[in-house]
């Protein structure tokens, strides 16, 4: 019992910290507090990317539309992830660090599969999954060299920008935010804010932090979008109505 409660602790305290808090009593160490916050801000970041896209996955089985979502956007977005997985993965960054990425990838995942199938692709997306799949397997399976995953980290600090960018550029250019879920548009604002902390606290990572920045950045632009144009119908939607 004692060593499955050790067990526990250690997903929030490191083992120095543990000596810090129970053994000396010393619960204002501030170099604790930071690694204890950041650990559990991880742990709750992780908890919520077990849903953080399904509104948007949702949204489009329900509306069997994927109409104002910017497919080459989630492609750069899933690559993005990915490589950010496959890389921590292969560094032995703590998983508190980066395991919210796994479940992000699969709701990625699953939102190109859709997007490409309500488009009149299905074919094009099975070939895809199993593309995916395989690259996927070869990255993190010791195939790939840990600099090869490196480059693709520090690849993602442009691609980010852009794939997001894309996505907002979609937007403005339809006048609406389209089948773009509000709920995932937050959640993914406030969840890569809270990864500039836990990156900095435990990988000291540069191109990981520069990364979660820009992406914060990106990610404030999509939000302020849906602010912007909620409630509002697409431009193509009111050109339809208009001339029907």
């Amino acid at each position: 019992m004692i060593q499955l409660i050790r067990n526990f602790a250690h997903l929030l305290f490191t083992e120095d910290c543990m000596e810090e808090y129970f053994d000396d009593l010393n619960f204002f160490h501030v170099g604790c507090f930071k690694s204890t916050l950041s650990k559990v801000l991880g742990l709750g970041i992780i908890s919520g990317s077990f849903l953080v896209k399904v509104p948007q996955i949702l949204k489009i089985l329900k509306n069997k539309s994927a109409e104002g979502i910017n497919v080459f956007s989630v492609l750069l977005d899933l690559f993005a992830i990915s490589a950010m997985v496959s890389y921590s993965f292969i560094s032995g960054f703590p998983f508190s660090s980066w395991g919210d990425g796994v479940f992000l990838g699969i709701q990625t995942l699953a939102i190109a599969v859709l997007v490409m199938h309500f488009s009149g692709d299905t074919v094009q997306a099975t070939a895809f999954l199993a593309t995916y799949l395989a690259v996927l397997f070869a990255a993190n399976s010791g195939l790939t060299s840990v600099n090869v995953l490196w480059v693709c980290q520090a690849m993602n600090i442009p691609i980010v920008l852009v794939s997001k960018l894309m996505q907002a550029y979609t937007n403005y250019s339809n006048g609406s935010t389209g089948q773009l879920s509000a709920v995932t548009g937050f959640m993914l604002f406030f969840g890569s804010l809270a990864r500039i902390f836990t990156s900095i606290q435990e990988t000291g990572d540069v191109t990981m932090i520069l990364m979660y920045i820009c992406s914060t950045t990106a990610n404030a632009v999509i939000a302020a979008q849906i602010l912007y144009y909620w409630n509002t119908e697409s431009k193509d939607a009111m050109k339809w109505i208009k001339y029907k």
